[in-house]
């Protein structure tokens, strides 16, 4: 227990520096590498994505609170935009854990490969959607909330790599936007969390549940996450504000390729 205590320790530096750098909250790399650590520890196969998804909603309600207070501190976070858009976060995250609660394992992590693939090209082609509009209606943001909340349940993210995108179409700068992408990660990871320990809870008592679990939250895990992603989410943020962020997206796209190849071969 205490090597995969010190796991999951050593996951949460990198998740931390990840949430308040990229404004990814961390699940990018959180889930796949709770999904290798739950197959060595010989958790049931068809909880494996489950408990990843669930563990890594968790962590990022404490990763992103970490890292949005540091962004706020620098006037980076638009806090009309965040109002506007948790009433479909709220809803879309919440239904989408109930969708993923029904799916199995192989294919919530065949979405999960398809979703880095995804990411990973868009990082290293360098897109970026052209400023051509303004930011919608409330009616517009509860639409554009539920379908960021209901695809980061089934990823397990804070929602960062779809909401960092859109804010940029409408016309708000990149930083702003990361730093408004970390605080829509905390009411995606409240209702994620919510979601999944609902669903998960529904499952216990069946053969072979992971002991020290609530619902579908993997409690060790989160616990070595936690402890060291608060406190690096800071150092994250003040990179974001010195380093050439493009570049380092770059070298990160290449771990998500190979990480999402790792995965696929697993799956296949």
């Amino acid at each position: 227990m205490l090597t995969v205590i010190l796991l999951y320790v050593a996951l949460g530096l990198i998740a931390g520096v990840l949430a308040g750098l990229l404004g990814i909250g961390g699940g990018l790399v959180i889930v796949p590498m709770l999904v290798f650590a739950l197959t060595w520890q010989k958790v049931p196969h068809e909880f494996i994505m489950h408990l990843a998804l669930g563990t890594s909603m968790a962590s990022i309600i404490f990763t992103s609170v970490s890292s949005f207070w540091a962004h706020h501190k620098r006037g980076a976070v638009r806090w009309v935009i965040v109002q506007r858009i948790v009433p479909g976060i709220l809803l879309g995250t919440f239904l989408g854990t109930c969708v993923a609660a029904r799916l199995s394992t192989n294919f919530l992590k065949g979405f999960f490969v398809i979703f880095l693939y995804y990411v990973a090209v868009q990082m290293l082609t360098d897109r970026k959607p052209k400023p051509s509009r303004e930011i919608p209606g409330n009616l517009g943001m509860i639409g554009v909330g539920s379908v960021i909340g209901a695809v980061s349940s089934l990823v397990g993210i804070g929602g960062g790599t779809l909401s960092v995108p859109f804010m940029m179409w409408c016309n708000v700068p990149v930083h702003v936007a990361i730093g408004t992408s970390a605080a829509i990660g905390f009411p995606i990871a409240i209702a994620g969390t919510a979601g999944f320990i609902y669903n998960g809870l529904q499952s216990v008592g069946l053969p072979g549940y992971p002991p020290y679990s609530l619902g579908y939250v993997y409690l060790p895990a989160l616990a070595g996450i936690v402890v060291t992603s608060v406190l690096t989410a800071p150092l994250g943020v003040r990179l974001a504000h010195s380093l050439p962020v493009p570049k380092l997206k770059r070298v990160f796209a290449i771990l998500l390729l190979v990480v999402a190849t790792r995965m696929l071969i697993s799956l296949l």
